[in-house]
């Protein structure tokens, strides 16, 4: 079974998105998510969206450190920006292959209402590489 990993910073919002809706499409993968710097809850608007999309159920209970992981038994790892790769290099030079990075914004830099924007590329995303696995 394939194992994927996304990341984020806080593993409130992006990260655990993708992790929800990959896990909706494609029950036969092993998928979980992250954060660099992890959040001290799950983002609400993050569980109102993924209720719109069916995937609630898939949301983990809360946001999970890089440093629970053992990043060399993932396949594949998917960081939304450059800066978690190079975070992720940092510490863990050996996974330099498994990286794919979505060059995905944090929506809670970005204007009101921008977090259902984001949730789309995501999915779109997700999507993508539910067909490619």
């Amino acid at each position: 079974m394939k194992k994927i990993l996304f990341v984020c910073t806080g593993n409130s919002f992006r990260s655990a998105v993708a992790e929800a809706l990959l896990k909706k499409i494609r029950g036969d993968i092993h998928v979980e998510s992250t954060g660099t710097q992890p959040a001290s809850k799950i983002a609400s608007n993050a569980k109102r969206l993924l209720e719109e999309e069916g995937a609630l159920e898939n949301l983990k209970e809360g946001p999970e450190g890089i440093e629970q992981k053992n990043l060399e038994e993932y396949d594949l790892i998917v960081v939304m920006k450059e800066h978690h790769k190079n975070e992720i290099l940092q510490r863990h030079p050996q996974v330099k292959g498994k990286i794919l990075v979505w060059d995905i914004d944090d929506s809670i830099y970005l204007p009101a209402g921008s977090d259902r924007e984001v949730l789309q590329e995501i999915k779109r995303r997700v999507e993508e590489l539910a067909e490619s696995i």
